[in-house]
């Protein structure tokens, strides 16, 4: 068991330790979370896939895969910008490779 020690603080002394400590670890924390006014760009599904040259199937083939993670908002699906700029390069691996085209 930790030894506990009592000691008397000044309030002033108290808030300001208490302070510092809670904000060292919301920065810890939230560090690679985006500043509220730099909110993520959202797409359309036309627009997510003309994004990345490919048909409507084939987006909701890897949103359903788990290839590219869509965001629903209320009735419609939207995809993060940054996310599919990100998913861009493996998909055109697949595409170099003779992979799957997204025909049925």
């Amino acid at each position: 068991m930790d030894n506990v020690l009592l000691t008397v603080l000044p309030i002033e002394q108290l808030r300001t330790f208490i302070s510092e400590a809670v904000g060292c670890e919301f920065s810890k924390r939230f560090a690679d979370v985006q500043p509220e006014n730099q909110s993520p760009e959202l797409l359309t599904r036309k627009e997510a896939a003309k994004l990345l040259s490919i048909s409507l199937p084939t987006l909701l083939d890897f949103t359903k895969s788990g290839k590219i993670t869509g965001y629903r908002l209320g009735t419609r699906v939207r995809y993060k910008r940054s996310e599919l700029e990100q998913s861009l390069t493996q998909i055109q691996s697949v595409k170099s490779k003779g992979g799957n085209h997204g025909t049925r």
